[in-house]
Order: C-alpha cells, then sequence, then structure tokens
C-alpha cells in the first residue's frame, strides 16, 4: 500500500499575496473596473471572488458587483450511471445583466476545463451575452482537455494526474491552505 504524502503549496500569506497581485492584474488588464463583474464557481471561487472584490475597492474606491454560479446542472459528468441521487443545487446569483460586461470568471483550481466550461455555459443561460469572460483562477495545475486558458493565474502547480490539489479558505474550511497529495 502506498503511503500518503501531502505537503503545503501555499500558506494563508501566500494566498493572500497572490490574491491581492490578481486583483491588481484584473485592474490593468481591464484599465480599471468599468463595466466589470466578478463571478466565482460555487464554492470556493465565491470566496476567492469576494476576496478579490475587496481588494479592488480598497485599490479603486469603488465597488465591482459579485456573483456566483452553480455549475451542478452543467457538468458533462452527471449521468444516470455516476449520479445515485439528485444533484445538490447551491443556486446562482448574478446580481445585475451580463450583456456588454466584461466578466472575470473565478476558481480556485484549473485542471481539465470542464468546471470553466459548464461555468460558461450557465453564465450565458442565467445573464446574457457577456462583452468579454476572461478567468482567474488560484492554482493551474494542467492536464488541460478543453482548450481553456487562464487570464489571471495565483500559482502554476505541474502535477501528476494523480495527484491532489486542496484549496481551503477560512469561510468554507477554517484555514487558508493549498496542500497538494497523492491518491491513496
Amino acid at each position: 500500500m502506498m503511503e500518503s504524502k501531502e505537503r503545503v503549496l501555499l500558506d494563508e500569506q501566500a494566498i493572500r499575496r497572490a490574491i491581492i497581485r490578481i486583483s491588481h492584474e484584473i485592474i490593468e488588464r481591464n484599465k480599471g473596473i468599468k463595466d466589470c463583474v466578478l463571478i466565482g464557481i460555487k464554492t470556493r471561487g465565491i470566496h476567492m471572488a469576494r476576496r478579490i472584490a475587496e481588494n479592488i475597492s480598497r485599490i479603486e474606491g469603488e465597488t465591482i458587483p459579485v456573483g456566483e454560479v452553480d455549475i451542478t446542472l452543467y457538468r458533462d459528468d452527471l449521468t444516470p450511471e455516476t449520479s445515485t441521487a439528485d444533484p445538490e443545487l447551491k443556486g446562482t446569483d448574478i446580481p445585475i445583466d451580463l450583456n456588454d460586461k466584461r466578466v472575470v470568471l473565478i476558481d480556485d483550481v484549473l485542471f481539465t476545463g470542464r468546471t470553466v466550461r459548464a461555468a460558461m455555459d450557465a453564465l450565458i443561460d442565467a445573464g446574457g451575452r457577456p462583452s468579454q469572460i476572461q478567468l482567474a483562477v488560484l492554482i493551474d495545475r494542467g492536464h488541460r482537455e478543453l482548450p481553456i486558458r487562464p487570464d489571471f493565474i495565483g500559482k502554476n502547480v505541474p502535477t501528476a494526474k494523480d495527484e491532489l490539489i486542496a484549496v481551503g479558505f477560512t469561510e468554507e474550511d477554517g484555514k487558508d491552505q493549498v496542500i497538494i497529495r497523492n491518491r491513496t
């Protein structure tokens, strides 16, 4: 039997620094925040989106709208064979009409790209037609199955497919940290 190895990739300070840097990059790329909206992918993406919004508010002196999207019904891996119960819906909340807005979609980890694809489908169905969708992630671990590339990255972490990345945010998990471990 293989021993499970776990190590911390980012601690609380490193996460804070990465989110502050991403916040600045969003402002720079968009030349301010006019017509921008942050949308967090449930669950941990919304915590990251709220933190980015707080940073942007401090930097720019104005608020940026923040919404959340639930991709449960848009996942391509929910089939009668793989799902034993009805999927749990967590709700989508988009505070403004997204037509002609620049949306920054936010998630904790980018892996195959399927979550992001599902989130884009959910966004279009829920909120209209944005002028642009940008992607911000805390961790990009590679292994893409779809042609999706993040615009803002906290940290690139090359991984093996059998490794797991676990992101913890205080709001959800009681502690800010990113760990990597082998599947065992």
